[in-house]
C-alpha cells in the first residue's frame, strides 16, 4: 500500500484531509514548516507523523499531495519528480476522492466553515458520513455514505469539483489579490454551479446568488418569503435561537439553535434544506442542530474573571459585522471590545472604510499591526490608515496587552486570520500573572 506524504500537512484542507485517510486506514505522513499551527492538532492526536520540510523525506513507493502554497520548484516536490512518483496537487485529489460519495460541497464568501462543521454534525447523526472542514478537522468514515467538504473559490479552486449538490452561502467580493471584481466572484461561483450534479441550495437572500443559472434544481433559502425555505418567528433566549421554518409558505417545522445572530440561523436553514431534500429524519436534524458546538476559530468563548473572551477567524467586514451582531445578541448587557488584526495589505486597502465600518459597531477598538502572506508582506499603507477612520481606536502590541484590562464587564472578540491568537495568548498570561 501506497504512503500519502502531504506538502504543507498544515495547511487547513491539507489537515483535514490527511485524517480522513488515515481513519480510513490509509497510510499517511507529511511535513511543513516547524512553527506550531492550531490544525496540527488533530493530525497529533491521530498519530500523524510531522516532518521538517526535507528532500530525503520523500521515498521511492509514495504518492505526494501537494498543498497549493507550495509551487513545483518546492524541494520536496522536485525530489518526486526525480523518483516519478505521482504529484496531485490538494485539491485534484479532492475531487477525484469525493466521487465514492454522496457529495456535498458548501461554498460562498463567508459562513462556509461553520456550514460545513455544522452539515457534517447533523448528517453524521443520521448516516454514516466523512467530512472535511476548513479548520484543519477531518474525520473518515469506512462505511461512508456522504462526504460533506468545505469548497474555497479561492483561485477557482473550487472549479476542480463536482459535487452532487453545492450548498451557495453568499457571493461577495473578497481576495482582491485574485479577483478583479464582485463581477469576478460571481463568474466563478456560477461556472461552480454548472458542475453541479443534483442539486443547488442557495441563499436567496443574496442578490448575487438570485442570477445563478444551473442544469440542476435550485432550492433558495433565506428569511424573504420568496424563498422555498424560510425562517419566521425568529426569537432569543439564553439557550440560543429559535425558528419557524416555511417550505414555500407551507409550515414545516420548528428548530432551535445553541448560537445567536441571523447568519446562524441562515446556516442552519441551508443544511435544514439539505437534509429534507435528501429525506433525512426529521426528528434527528433537530436534535443534532440542538447539540452543535461550532467549529475552531468560530466565536470560540473562554471566560476570563468578569470578561468573556472570543476567538473569531473574521478577516473580512461583514464577518466582523455578523460576529460582532453574535456577541451583541448573547451579552446584551456587556460593553464589546473588538481586537482586530488585518490580514493582508490588499484586503486592507480595497475594504478600508468598510472596515472602519464594521469596527465602529463595537464599542472601543484596538488594532494590530497588518499580517502580510507568503504572497505579500508589505504594502502601501499601515494599520494608522484604518486607525484614523475608527474614533477612538487605539494600537495594541504583544509585549503590551494591559489596556485591554481596563474592560471588566464586557466582550472581547479577538478576530482575524493571521496570528491574532498570540495577542490573546499574552493577554491571558498577563491576566494570570496579576
Amino acid at each position: 500500500m501506497t504512503v500519502y506524504h502531504f506538502v504543507g500537512i498544515k495547511g487547513s484542507g491539507m489537515s483535514a484531509l490527511a485524517q480522513i485517510l488515515h481513519d480510513m486506514n490509509y497510510s499517511v505522513q507529511g511535513s511543513d514548516v516547524e512553527k506550531y499551527f492550531f490544525t496540527q492538532a488533530g493530525l497529533e492526536r491521530s498519530g500523524i507523523k510531522i516532518l521538517p520540510f526535507d528532500e530525503k523525506n520523500i521515498e521511492p513507493g509514495m504518492t505526494i499531495i501537494a498543498g497549493n502554497a507550495f509551487p513545483d520548484s518546492h524541494m520536496e516536490i522536485q525530489r518526486a519528480m526525480e523518483l516519478g512518483l505521482p504529484v496531485i496537487r490538494y485539491h485534484r485529489f479532492l475531487g477525484d476522492f469525493m466521487k465514492n460519495f454522496t457529495s456535498v460541497g458548501i461554498t460562498g464568501a463567508h459562513g462556509k466553515t461553520s456550514t460545513t462543521g455544522l452539515l457534517a454534525h447533523v448528517m453524521r447523526g443520521a448516516k454514516p458520513t466523512s467530512f472535511l472542514i476548513g479548520d484543519g478537522t477531518g474525520k473518515g468514515d469506512q462505511d461512508a455514505q456522504y462526504f460533506v467538504f468545505e469548497a474555497c473559490e479561492y483561485r477557482r479552486h473550487f472549479l476542480s469539483y463536482h459535487p452532487d449538490y453545492a450548498i451557495m452561502t453568499n457571493i461577495d467580493f473578497d481576495h482582491p489579490d485574485y479577483f478583479s471584481s464582485i463581477e469576478d466572484v460571481f463568474e466563478a461561483f456560477q461556472e461552480m454551479a454548472l458542475q453541479v450534479g443534483k442539486g443547488i441550495i442557495a441563499c436567496g437572500d443574496d442578490e448575487q446568488l438570485q442570477r445563478i443559472q444551473a442544469k440542476v434544481p435550485v432550492l433558495f433559502y433565506g428569511f424573504s418569503e420568496e424563498n422555498d425555505f424560510q425562517a419566521r418567528n425568529v426569537t432569543t433566549s439564553e439557550e440560543g435561537t429559535s425558528f419557524e421554518v416555511y417550505v414555500r409558505n407551507t409550515y414545516y417545522e420548528s428548530f432551535s439553535i445553541p448560537t445567536f445572530g441571523n447568519h446562524n440561523v441562515l446556516n442552519a436553514l441551508a443544511v435544514i434544506a439539505l437534509c429534507q431534500y435528501e429525506e433525512v429524519e426529521v426528528e434527528a436534524v433537530k436534535q443534532q442542530l440542538k447539540t452543535f458546538t461550532g467549529v475552531k476559530r468560530r466565536f470560540s468563548e473562554k471566560e476570563l474573571g468578569r470578561q468573556v473572551i472570543i476567538d473569531d477567524y473574521a478577516h473580512h467586514p461583514t464577518e466582523i459585522t455578523a460576529t460582532i451582531d453574535s456577541a451583541r445578541k448573547k451579552y446584551p448587557d456587556k460593553e464589546i471590545v473588538a481586537v482586530f488584526q488585518p490580514h493582508t495589505f490588499t484586503r486592507t486597502q480595497t475594504f478600508l472604510s468598510d472596515f472602519a465600518g464594521s469596527l465602529n459597531l463595537a464599542d472601543k477598538v484596538y488594532l494590530c499591526e497588518i499580517f502580510g502572506s507568503a504572497r505579500e508582506n508589505q504594502g502601501k499603507l499601515t494599520i494608522e490608515d484604518l486607525r484614523e477612520k475608527i474614533p477612538g481606536a487605539e494600537l495594541l502590541n504583544e509585549e503590551n496587552t494591559a489596556p485591554l484590562l481596563e474592560h471588566q464587564n464586557s466582550v472581547i472578540l479577538f478576530m482575524g486570520a493571521g496570528d491574532i491568537q498570540k495577542f490573546q495568548v499574552a493577554y491571558e498570561d498577563l491576566v494570570v500573572s496579576k
